[in-house]
């Protein structure tokens, strides 16, 4: 088998079977096959898509070509979230102890942000002393014990997607929705959970601009994942707009703590208790959406998510006080509002915008190496659809650096449309595809 043919196959509109994929990856992975025939393989599937099936078997050559976590030993059904990402977007620190206090283990692999917000991981790190770096035993063990745990991504968990997307990072074939799919599944399934629930975000802060686009993501993600035998159930929502009010490191996981206090705001609560419900639904621990519903509720108003939270915390390193005293998380010295500059309705928030003033502010990565102030960000007190006056607070900017804040602020009353007619409001839970 050469990779010379598998390029002028493919070049040409054929279908490659799963011993052609499996050779490329596996040379692919072992340095054997260099990165100008991959470059050039990537972009014949750039222009030439893949079928299902091709999909399918390239997802399952990433997710063989490394290590894959063993997660039997751990008694029940373990259920994994994933989100494609967005601004303000906090869901795993509320969902996960959630979930686990309704008796669904929770396993989790999670990374650090590259972009406008930090990553889970770099969130969690808000609590003094909080770690991810975890033994596997150490993971497994606090998974059986407390129902939580999250560690930070090996690199030998499905080194060939980590390897092909740097290529296809520096070789405008990222945009492809085969190779989307597949590179975040290899890993999902890698992870070992026995079912996958995803968070397919669509609109001005989503990696998928377009609904069409993020329904033919989640449909293809659910397809794989099935067809793999794990159970999977993708929501498509709203990123038109910040999810929450909070978007920063400390910010959010401080609007987390309240969610799980039951002072949480109303879509954001609303995303937790829909894929919550999925989450409780793929792991056998409910029969309909209305008893999951009913479980995460009191999981909430019995303060046992919260007290989820603190076990987790602790587990890990960190000072579960915080938890239960949130005013101690990091601080930022400067709080500026911004106003609003006539009346009307706040009509429209160019979201991924928003992101853009963290990352001014210092709350995301330009770079991997960046450092990130976890104390800085956005809060906003006016939510798409409300009705402002002149002088109204729409948001506050929480800064370190007078000048960083004036540029943020400058920034985002650019993206923030004030109008005399109402918007038409959009649905934050597009659709639910099992």
């Amino acid at each position: 088998m050469r990779m010379y043919d598998l390029i002028q196959k493919k070049r040409d509109g054929g279908e490659l079977t799963g011993e052609e994929i499996r050779f490329f990856i596996n040379g692919y992975t072992a340095g054997e096959i260099p990165d100008y025939q991959v470059s050039a393989l990537m972009m014949a599937i750039y222009f030439q898509k893949m079928t299902e099936a091709e999909t399918y078997e390239l997802t399952m050559a990433m997710c063989e070509s490394g290590e894959q976590l063993d997660l039997s030993s751990i008694p029940g059904i373990k259920v994994d979230k994933h989100s494609t990402g967005g601004v303000g977007d906090k869901t795993s620190l509320a969902l996960t102890p959630m979930v686990a206090a309704c008796g669904i283990p929770v396993a989790k692999m999670s990374g650090r942000g590259l972009g406008h917000t930090g990553g889970t991981i770099d969130k969690l790190e808000c609590f003094p002393g909080f770690t991810t770096a975890l033994t596997g035993e150490q993971f497994l063990e606090n998974v059986k014990k407390i129902g939580i745990a999250i560690m930070g991504q090996t690199l030998s968990l499905a080194p060939a997607d980590k390897k092909l997307y740097a290529l296809r990072d520096v070789t405008a074939t990222v945009d492809n929705l085969s190779l989307i799919a597949s590179s975040i599944m290899s890993k999902k399934l890698a992870a070992g959970a026995d079912a996958i629930v995803l968070d397919v975000k669509t609109g001005s802060g989503a990696f998928m601009k377009k609904e069409e686009d993020a329904k033919a993501l989640a449909e293809e993600m659910v397809r794989i994942g099935n067809s793999a035998g794990r159970r999977t159930i993708a929501v498509i929502s709203d990123m038109d707009q910040p999810l929450g009010r909070a978007v920063g490191n400390a910010l959010e996981v401080r609007e987390a703590i309240d969610t799980l206090m039951g002072k949480g705001p109303s879509d954001f609560v609303e995303l937790c208790m829909t894929l919550g419900s999925c989450m409780l639904l793929a792991g056998g621990k409910a029969e309909s959406e209305t008893e999951a519903r009913k479980l995460l509720a009191e999981a909430l108003e019995s303060g046992r998510a919260l007290e989820k939270l603190a076990e987790f915390v602790a587990a890990q390193g960190g000072d579960k006080e915080v938890v239960y005293h949130p005013e101690r998380l990091p601080r930022a010295s400067i709080q500026e509002p911004v106003c609003a500059w006539r009346d009307g309705y706040l009509s429209h928030i160019t979201c991924d915008e928003v992101g853009m003033c963290s990352l001014i502010l210092g709350g995301g990565r330009e770079t991997k190496d960046s450092v990130i102030d976890l104390s800085v960000g956005i809060v906003l007190e006016k939510k798409v659809g409300d009705f402002v006056k002149q002088g109204d607070r729409i948001a506050v900017f929480h800064a370190n650096d007078a000048l960083k804040c004036a540029e943020a602020r400058e920034r985002f009353v650019k993206a923030c449309t004030i109008s005399e007619e109402p918007p038409a409001q959009s649905r934050l839970i597009k659709e639910i595809l099992y």
